[in-house]
This record gives C-alpha cells, structure tokens and sequence, in this order.
C-alpha cells in the first residue's frame, strides 16, 4: 500500500517562505538555517559536517538496516523575476527559477512523515540539503566531505513544469544530459583596421570555426543519439579601429552516449587547431566533461517505478538537455531519480525563465515520492 500526505497550509507557508527568499550557490546561509531549524523541530538530528552550507540530518528508524539518502538541492539563480506571484523574490536579482523551493519542501514533507513512522524505516535516512546544484559542484562538495560515504542508495527529484502536479517519471533511461564545458582562446597579431594585411586578426578566424561547429552535429554525430553543441559567448576587441590581437568564445556540448561527447572533442579539437592554422594565428582550447549523464540505477527505478501508480500518475520520461550534479553520487552509491510534474499548463515557461511558476501542488507529489522510494529503496537494498 503506498503512503499519502496531506498538503498542509504549513507546507504551502513553508514553499512560499524558501520561494521569497532565494540564496545564490554557496550562499545559502539564511536557508540552511531555516532548514536545520525545520529538522530540528521535526526531532530530526543535525549532523555536524564540513560544508559551509546545506544541511545534513539524520532519521534512525526502529528496525535495523541500510541507509537511504534522500537528496534535494536549495541554491536559486542570478534571474530577476517576472512570474508575478504575490510570493515572489524578495532578494533582487536572485529567483528560485529552477524550482528548488518545491524540491525543500517535498522534501521536509517526507521527513514530517517520516519523523513520525519510524517504525516503517527498515535501516536509517540521511536528509541531505545540497548546496550549489546551479554550479555543478555542489554535489561533488558533499561527495568530496564523506557525509554520504555510509550510503547504501540515494534517492533524488527535480520538478519538470512539462508535466503536471500529480505526474511521476522514473524509469531506465536517460533523463538528463552530461555537460561539457569548452574554452576556445584565440593569439593572432594586431593592427591598425585601416591596414588589416599588416596584422593576423583573429575575428574572422573565429566566425569560421564557430559556424564550422555547428556541422559536428548534422553531419558527424548519428542522428539517433541526442547531442547539442553551443557556442554562448564570444568576445574579441573594444576598439572601433583596432583589429585586436586576441579574440575567444566558449560554450558548451550537452550529450547522453560517452562515445558522442568524445566525437565532438574531436571534431571541435580538429576545426580549431587547423581553422587557426590556415589563419595563421594560434588557439588554445580547453575541453571541461565536467558531469556525465543522469541514469538511475535500473534495479532500483525499475522497482520503483513500479509503485508509482498506487499514488501517481506514472509518465513515460522526456530525457532533458540540462545538466544535473545529482549524477555525481552514483560514484557513491546505486541512484533513483525522477520527474515531478510541477505545471503542465498551456503557455507555461521553463525552467530558468524568469516567468517560470511551480505550482504549489508539485510539493504533495515530490514529498509522496521521496516517502515511497525511500521505503521501497530500503527494501531492496536491504535483500
């Protein structure tokens, strides 16, 4: 039988609250007081660790077993916002616009309920309020502390505002894209923009190798395999008559199949280094594959995926090209993760946008899913 919660007004009240007052990555100090604050009265322990912020606790049930983490992340991002909620960002140029207020939240339901059902925790749950997941490293801050070295599996959400409060998706598939990093510095030799032939600009050099990435994907890359290549920023030269002498840009590769992420590093290392060549200039290039992509452990998500009905609507996954450090502890330990639905209203905006509106009712479903995987999840790891 699956375990339900009610949406009480103090979760509303609570999501609100976190909403109103997002905290960059790192920075979160006023929320992770909040958040020890919030454990503490639900008679959770606080573990003492070496992050500077987020907040680690600790649920000891009845019975002996494994240990289940359950994982949510709290950091918003520079955006200014524009939902026009009555509850919007207090902080200016700071806004919960990935929706890590609904993930806190859901998470502090399934602690109330299970703060009070300790008797069903077959093993102990470590609550983990994780900083900087905007910055993609700070999952790998908490791996890097050893505060989850003892687990036995994690368990994870993101909101997805494609699908609507009360959808679940969970399976064996990918669900969200490794993230590449790439740096491209251009050296060439300056001159007077009245006597171009007297210098080796780099502009033009640099036009051609930007428009020549874009060819890795139509015509390198198989086109049964997801893979994006991104140029963001370019820049070169302050002068209206100078040709200046350096120039650059960077972007990113967001991929699912090692072997993809691979391709591009080649192809992108060739156009760069023989593109400068026949300009006569020099480049340097970086290549960060700084997160892989998101699987879960497919015994787990199989397992529970297969609870979800009795409380959710199960939906097929919609693999996204966004980033997600919760990747990083599966080097830890075996990992679930799913989709909860957050909007799925006509016209809605995505994740990032500063017009980007959660709704309240995500949090009974992330909550509801986090109660019943982490049941499930102590089950199985503990056979």
């Amino acid at each position: 039988m699956a375990e339900h919660i009610e949406l009480t007004d103090d979760l509303v009240a609570t999501r609100r609250h976190l909403h109103e007052t997002p905290e960059l990555s790192f920075k979160e100090v006023n929320t992770t007081a909040f958040l020890a604050d919030k454990l503490r009265s639900l008679g959770v322990e606080v573990l003492d660790s070496p992050l500077e912020t987020g907040v680690i606790g600790l649920i000891q049930g009845e019975h002996d077993g494994p240990r289940v983490g359950l994982r949510a992340d709290i950091d918003g991002l520079p955006v200014t916002e524009e939902s026009g909620l009555d509850f919007a960002s207090h902080n200016p140029g700071v806004m919960h616009a990935c929706g890590h207020d609904i993930h806190m939240t859901s998470l502090l339901g399934a602690v109330e309920w299970f703060a009070s059902h300790r008797d069903r925790i077959n093993g102990s749950l470590k609550i983990v309020f994780q900083p900087a997941e905007e910055t993609g490293r700070g999952a790998k801050s908490v791996v890097d502390s050893g505060m989850v070295d003892d687990l036995d599996a994690m368990v994870g959400t993101h909101n997805n505002p494609d699908y609507t409060p009360g959808q679940l998706a969970v399976g064996i598939e990918p669900m969200m894209a490794g993230c590449v990093k790439f740096y491209v510095d251009l050296h060439a030799e300056g001159t007077h923009a009245g006597y171009p032939h007297l210098g080796t600009g780099p502009l033009e050099a640099m036009a051609s190798m930007i428009l020549s990435l874009q060819t890795i994907v139509s015509r390198n890359a198989t086109p049964f395999h997801p893979l994006v290549v991104s140029v963001t920023e370019v820049h070169g030269g302050d002068v209206w008559n100078v040709v200046p002498a350096e120039a650059g840009f960077l972007g990113t590769v967001r991929y699912f199949y090692k072997e993809d992420s691979q391709l591009a590093e080649r192809r992108m290392r060739a156009i760069v280094e023989h593109t400068a060549a026949a300009y006569g200039i020099s480049a340097d290039f970086r290549w960060d594959d700084f997160q892989d992509p998101l699987i879960s452990d497919p015994d787990l998500a199989k397992v529970v995926a297969a609870d979800v009905p009795d409380y959710a609507d199960l939906q097929p996954i919609h693999p996204s090209m966004a980033g997600e450090d919760f990747v990083e502890f599966s080097k830890v330990c075996p990992v679930v993760f799913a989709f909860v639905g957050s909007n799925g209203g006509p016209g809605h905006h995505g994740l990032h946008s500063p017009k980007f509106i959660a709704k309240d009712a995500a949090v009974k479903t992330g909550a509801e899913f986090y109660i019943n995987a982490a049941l499930r999840v102590l089950d199985e790891v503990r056979s």
